[in-house]
């Protein structure tokens, strides 16, 4: 059962909250940018989306791998990604989000926020919003957890978005944006915040996609599609990976794909499970209801990606104008 210290919504409006949204989604993204390469294309996905998402803000989260030295060096650079990311594509100050630090350590114990400016924004954001915030999540959901736990409230009016666990049928969990953070990733589970997921096995990980045809669809189309091209190329040539027949997941992408069409990312309600420390699954048909997304056309989504992405440097009514010009 849902822990009695967290709001609950009744079924009805849990239902409510998991239906894809209609109209201009209110979302933030809370993304670990330079842990991989596909957060670099959720960003700028988002950021090309305005005719869905309208994107209140960009929060850095906290990773640990073979291009960090510690949680807080991942989100460090991280931010710094971001920036990145918003100078390659010029953006216009009037429309470019603001950025906010994240987690510098993960969860000790599910009721022990990290402090941290992201997960305030976020509770900012949860309480003022007119309409429900939905936090697209595609790193290890520290700064979500955070938030929730230091105020609980913001659950009423929140819903997230997470590319974290692999299917439900899958037989373990132990995955990158699960593993990182335990605490965090069960409380996400438990709390009963409206939650959908993007599994990466099952159904982000038909998002593949190869150097040649990042090449032929971005390299030299502008500056940031050039520099996707290299970083494709680049971050795996030290593992002698990158070479022909070698193929690469965009993982992040799924959640903003979702996001924008439900018929390209199709998916179903269950009960929500419960996360094992051991990063398997167990299953009460008691539990509140959340979302789990059950295939994606790859297609589909890489044909409105790579169509913005070619426009990346142009004003949004710029891009609609050469859009429409090129299906004319």
């Amino acid at each position: 059962m849902t822990d009695s210290k967290w709001p609950k919504l009744d079924d009805a409006t849990m239902l409510q909250r998991l239906a894809h949204p209609k109209g201009r989604v209110r979302m933030v993204l809370d993304t670990d940018t330079f842990n991989e390469v596909d957060d670099q294309f959720a960003l700028a996905y988002s950021l090309l989306s305005p005719e869905k998402l309208e994107l209140l803000a960009v929060t850095a989260a906290p990773f640990y791998n073979w291009n960090s030295v510690s949680p807080a060096d991942g989100m460090e650079k991280s931010y710094n990604e971001i920036m990145n990311i918003f100078g390659l594509m010029e953006l216009d100050p009037e429309h470019t989000p603001p950025v906010y630090r994240g987690s510098t350590q993960y969860m000790s114990s599910p009721g022990e926020p990290v402090p941290s400016e992201a997960a305030d924004k976020i509770i900012e954001l949860a309480l003022t919003s007119p309409e429900p915030v939905y936090v697209v999540a595609i790193g290890a959901i520290t700064n979500v957890a955070s938030a929730i736990a230091k105020c609980p409230e913001i659950i009423r009016n929140l819903v997230v978005v997470w590319l974290g666990p692999n299917s439900y049928t899958w037989p373990t969990q132990k995955i990158f944006n699960v593993s990182q953070d335990y605490h965090a990733s069960s409380l996400i589970f438990d709390c009963g915040v409206p939650l959908v997921i993007l599994p990466c096995h099952g159904v982000a990980s038909h998002l593949l996609t190869t150097p040649y045809e990042i090449d032929a669809c971005l390299r030299g189309r502008n500056r940031l599609g050039t520099y996707f091209s290299d970083m494709i190329r680049g971050r795996f040539a030290r593992f002698g990976q990158n070479r022909p027949g070698w193929s690469k997941v965009l993982w992040d992408v799924s959640a903003i794909a979702w996001l924008i069409s439900e018929n390209w990312v199709p998916s179903s309600v269950r009960r929500a499970p419960i996360l094992n420390p051991g990063f398997t699954y167990s299953f009460d048909d008691s539990r509140h209801f959340y979302k789990e997304a059950i295939d994606i056309d790859r297609s589909e989504v890489y044909i409105d990606l790579f169509a913005k992405l070619q426009h990346a440097s142009l004003s949004p009514e710029e891009a609609k104008h050469d859009q429409k010009a090129e299906h004319s």
